[in-house]
């Protein structure tokens, strides 16, 4: 899951920045967003000093959690997948009686999950046109 907070995160990894803020409540729209997120442009004597502008518009923070939630959701597979597997030391153990015994336990019981929990293809639509012969 994902908030406003890794989607401010998310932006500053992306250009490279620090941006530091504080952030009262949990935003839902540009008003609120205004209201409760300060960023801080400096401090004096140990005392934050926040900027009269935001560092990223509502839209672009907006956008990032956007898209922040969609690939989590889109991974929700690899989630489900890491809670099924068998710990790594019963996949040790498997592997190692598979190589004695000549058997497919380990191999078995990976696909077991894989089956279980698919991937997903997930396309984006984007301008898609279809063109017939």
């Amino acid at each position: 899951m994902t908030d406003i907070s890794k989607a401010i995160q998310s932006l500053n990894t992306k250009s490279g920045n620090n941006h530091e803020y504080v952030m009262n409540g949990t935003p839902t729209n540009e008003a609120e967003y205004k209201n409760s997120v300060k960023f801080v442009s400096g401090s004096s004597n140990g005392t934050a000093i926040f900027s009269d502008t935001q560092a990223y518009s509502w839209s672009e923070v907006s956008a990032e959690l956007t898209a922040l939630q969609t690939a989590y959701d889109n991974n929700k597979y690899q989630r489900d997948r890491a809670e099924e597997y068998p710990s790594w030391q019963e996949q040790m153990d498997m592997q190692y009686h598979d190589t004695v015994n000549s058997t497919t336990t380990w191999n078995d019981a990976i696909k077991a999950v894989k089956d279980k929990f698919p991937k997903w293809l997930v396309l984006a639509m984007v301008n898609v046109s279809v063109v017939s012969r």
